[in-house]
């Protein structure tokens, strides 16, 4: 298990600033979230089908689930588009092209890239286990949060996003609806705790590569 190793000063900032929280070990209880995955019998029979109603997302085998997880959908002003899509792209050490971090020495702002000062370097936002499904659209790793709050990409747990890399392919089908089957039978799940609450991590956790690994090891059934 690999847990901020090279910036553990990022997890004792969480833990402090999580006390405010009304689950004092909700910074923990959240990284240590997983769920049960299985692996595919025949890789191109799965599909994934995403429900916006419940921010769920179900990775299926032949109507078997293979995967059931929570994802943050986007908000009003920038949805998540909905309809048939395929996996058009997988990068496991993907980085944003346009916003992210502007940095010079032990400076460090938010910024987009024609926003970077002269003399400061830029670095994408990192979106770990990225699987496009629409030019500028994935899954990827991000906070889970219980309300639609993303860009229009769907967050993944950090635990549950390599599972999910693994189990799709380039040219898997993407189902995205309002509502789907499935809700009915599996959308009940364990949740982690709303990252709402929760402070971000520092921005240089961001342009650390480690940022790419900080996870549990994924396993399958």
């Amino acid at each position: 298990m690999r847990f901020l190793r090279s910036a553990a000063t990022c997890l004792v900032a969480l833990v402090a600033a999580s006390c405010s929280n009304p689950r004092p070990d909700g910074v923990e209880v959240y990284r240590r979230y997983d769920r049960p995955a299985r692996f595919a019998k025949n890789p191109e029979a799965v599909e994934v089908k995403v429900s916006i109603a419940r921010q769920r997302a179900y990775v299926m085998e032949n109507g078997r689930p293979l995967l059931v997880m929570p994802v943050t959908v986007g908000d009003a002003e920038t949805p998540t588009p909905t309809g048939d899509f395929r996996i058009i792209r997988k990068q496991a050490r993907h980085r944003a092209t346009d916003y992210g971090f502007s940095h010079r020495g032990d400076e460090i702002e938010k910024s987009y890239r024609n926003e970077t000062p002269a003399g400061w370097k830029f670095t994408g936002r990192p979106m770990p286990y990225w699987c496009e499904f629409k030019p500028g659209y994935g899954f990827h790793t991000g906070w889970i949060k219980h309300f639609p709050s993303s860009d229009g990409c769907l967050r993944m747990h950090a635990n549950l996003a390599p599972k999910f890399f693994h189990l799709v392919r380039v040219g898997t089908p993407v189902n995205i609806r309002r509502t789907q089957p499935e809700d009915a039978k599996y959308a009940n799940i364990p949740l982690p705790p709303d990252a709402g609450p929760f402070p971000d991590y520092p921005p240089g956790y961001y342009l650390d590569e480690a940022v790419f690994t900080d996870h549990l090891p994924p396993k399958f059934r």
